[in-house]
């Protein structure tokens, strides 16, 4: 069964729809990034796709096109913000012992300092 279009609930859905207002950064037909409200990083942002999928453990083959334009709106920003010479962090996160607090798809882009290995 499809992931539906969109959760009225779901707080990344009713950003996505205007409801709640964010700092965007770029919108494509896939994805929206917005700069993360608890930033971890001097550049962190939330690419989030526009189709409501609870985590990573809900994609599927079918949802290949929805990640690829998630990843490449992050990657646009990524080299807006210049971090792709220096390297950056891509991060999805499922369930609450991962850090996962919104229930809706997103990949954290985290760049611009030295990022410690293993991360947590």
């Amino acid at each position: 069964m499809a992931a539906p279009e969109r959760d009225p609930a779901c707080l990344f859905c009713r950003i996505i729809a205007g409801e709640i207002p964010a700092s965007k950064l770029l919108e494509t037909d896939e994805a929206i990034v917005i700069a993360d409200i608890n930033p971890q990083a001097p550049v962190h942002v939330l690419a989030i796709p526009r189709r409501h999928i609870p985590s990573a453990a809900h994609l599927t083959a079918a949802d290949a096109q929805t990640l690829a334009g998630v990843i490449d709106a992050a990657n646009t920003v990524a080299r807006e913000r210049g971090i792709t010479a220096t390297g950056f962090r891509l991060v999805m996160n499922h369930g609450s012992d991962a850090g996962q607090t919104v229930d809706h798809l997103h990949v954290h882009l985290l760049g611009g300092r030295v990022l410690g290995w293993p991360p947590g």
